[in-house]
């Protein structure tokens, strides 16, 4: 009896151990575009045109990569192994005379590059999006084209007509529908369907977007009004706005927007602020805290265990460390010449 409860007792043992990770690996395959991890943090220094590697528990920088031309934006695969890093040019949206064409793919484990993905005859590629397959999507402003790739062939196998300019996107957890961005270019949000690869609908959105987030459970998407300070919030059931939340404190449009990665969060920053917005995110008509951080905030990563969000302030070169449930900074570090955006993984 003693041994069958010894037994027992092992096996029972060995099922927890290995189901840890099986659970781990599941909730992270949840939702890709929402990553966060305790293995790294990568930084995309715009201005310095560098990928910038930190230790994600001291958050003091460990090495640093020097990109062929400066880099823009990230996206992680889903198996927190490759970031992919758009060249998007030497400009900016709206005055980039000179637009790129690549994608380079970056080893997380030798923080080198692994690969390039060259999109030509598409220009300007920004806005990134992964799929728990692994497919990659990138938004290419100057084409008004959403590209479908994969990452392994490097091979585009859709161009998808957005009918404008967009540059960011946000994709439904589940991988079947996309939301790109149009900033001022268009009064819409392009819908597309990612099973058919073609443009299914138009969000109304008259002032124009900027940033776009959706929730880790896929039950809603939020864009950042372009003009007002005004957070519209889309139905993904109907693909139509259903609410618009007032970002306490702002008085010009919003820049952009994240949820944390376990859905109790959402954040919004104004590039032309020094403050940032946190709700709750089950209440976004609630209290909302304002915090002040660097100049020209432009992006937000979580730590793993939900504490703690880090803001690039891409016009000083620091990141301002939060934490999000007292809504405070606890401290600031420089890092590098100007952060764009940023992750733990």
């Amino acid at each position: 009896m003693n041994r069958m409860r010894t037994k027992a007792c092992v096996l029972f043992i060995t099922l927890a151990v290995c189901a840890v990770p099986a659970i781990a690996a599941l909730a992270a395959a949840a939702d890709p575009n929402n990553p966060t991890g305790v293995s790294g943090l990568i930084m995309i220094d715009k201005r310095g045109g560098l990928v910038r590697f930190f230790d994600p528990a001291t958050l003091k920088e460990v090495s640093t990569l020097q990109l062929e031309a400066p880099p823009h934006e990230l996206a992680i695969s889903p198996d927190h192994k490759t970031a992919y890093i758009p060249l998007y040019g030497d400009g900016v949206y709206g005055n980039n005379p000179n637009p790129g064409h690549k994608i380079v793919a970056i080893d997380l484990t030798t923080r080198k590059v692994s690969g390039t993905i060259d999109v030509s005859p598409y220009q300007a590629p920004h806005g990134l999006q992964v799929d728990n397959n692994g497919t990659l999507y990138a938004s290419c402003d100057s084409s008004r084209k959403l590209l479908v790739i994969d990452p392994k062939s490097h091979k585009i196998e859709a161009a998808i007509d957005t009918e404008g300019t967009g540059h960011w996107v946000g994709m439904l957890p589940d991988g079947s529908k996309l939301y790109v961005t149009n900033k001022n270019d268009k009064p819409f949000v392009s819908v597309i369907d990612a099973k058919s690869r073609t443009m299914i609908g138009k969000v109304s959105a008259p002032n124009g977007t900027q940033g776009i987030a959706v929730a880790p459970d896929g039950r809603r998407i939020v864009v950042m009004d372009f003009t007002e300070p005004v957070a519209l919030i889309i139905d993904p059931k109907t693909d139509a706005v259903v609410d618009r939340v007032r970002l306490k404190d702002q008085t010009t449009g919003g820049y952009k927007v994240y949820f944390s990665p376990d859905g109790n969060w959402l954040l919004t920053m104004n590039s032309q602020s020094t403050t940032i917005n946190i709700l709750k995110a089950g209440d976004l008509h609630g209290e909302q805290r304002t915090a002040t951080v660097g100049k020209d905030p432009m992006g937000f990563a979580f730590s793993a265990d939900g504490k703690t969000v880090l803001v690039a302030n891409h016009g000083d070169g620091s990141v301002s460390v939060i934490d999000l449930q007292k809504g405070q900074v606890t401290t600031k570090f420089q890092a590098g010449t100007g952060i764009e955006t940023l992750a733990f993984y």
